[in-house]
């Protein structure tokens, strides 16, 4: 059964989320990573770049698949996980805390209110299977 943090929130694209004041940490969740296996290539925005909810902001590679990253919220780019381009299977290892991508400072809190929380988003995930 794939982890799922609370803390967090999550998206139907499998992103997770943390929020920290106006700052919105974001990652893919245990169970994108072990539905696409080992992890090949991350392609990310840069620093200072906009992304937008639910539009693509990057992709994610694998040996078995190709997968755009779609944003759980509006904002600027104002980190990247620097370290991950260089190692993606960081992602598979711990998507939680190494494995994160991108720090955006979000436009407007309320893009997190329709998100998933932990048992939500672990009903969600069961019900795909």
């Amino acid at each position: 059964m794939a982890s799922v943090p609370n803390g967090l929130h999550y998206t139907k694209e499998h992103e997770w989320v943390l929020m920290e004041d106006n700052i919105a940490t974001i990652g893919i969740t245990d169970f994108a990573q072990e539905s696409l296996g080992d992890v090949t290539y991350i392609q990310l925005p840069k620093e200072g770049e906009n992304i937008t909810k639910n539009d693509p902001f990057g992709v994610v590679e694998s040996v078995k698949a190709v997968s755009d990253l779609y944003s759980p919220v509006t904002g600027r780019v104002v980190e990247v996980n620097q370290p991950l381009l260089e190692a993606p299977e960081l992602v598979n290892q711990d998507p939680y805390t190494d494995g994160w991508m991108v720090k955006v400072e979000v436009k407007d809190i309320s893009d997190t209110e329709d998100l998933m929380e932990a048992a939500a988003y672990k009903e969600y995930i069961e019900e795909k299977g």
